[in-house]
């Protein structure tokens, strides 16, 4: 499902801080003074997915026993699901952009 447009801007707008202090504190790829490269950032950033859905399915099993505040397990499960479009936008992306290298001629 393509992402026409944003459905929580605040959810996105944390998103995008966490991602940017990911990033920030990997370096620059590359960059010697940091000594991170690109699988670096990589990594960390599908670590903070990762994060980011089980903290969704942990909110919604407390949810179900009753455990946990309905306004932190809607936060958490767009949080989760708006971070999984966007990892499945990425990779489509990631794949057309492939494909099109492939097309190339040499």
């Amino acid at each position: 499902m393509p992402i026409d447009k944003i459905s929580n801007p605040a959810a996105a707008a944390n998103i995008y801080a966490n991602t940017a202090k990911t990033s920030l504190g990997a370096g620059i790829p590359g960059d010697d003074k940091t000594g991170s490269s690109f699988s670096d950032i990589l990594k960390a950033t599908a670590r903070n997915v990762v994060d980011t859905v089980r903290g969704g399915e942990k909110a919604s099993a407390k949810a179900i026993t009753g455990e946990a505040d309905l306004a932190d397990v809607v936060q958490a499960v767009t949080s989760a699901e708006l971070t999984l479009q966007t990892v499945v936008a990425v990779r489509d992306r990631m794949i057309s952009a492939y494909q099109e290298i492939m097309r190339m001629p040499i």
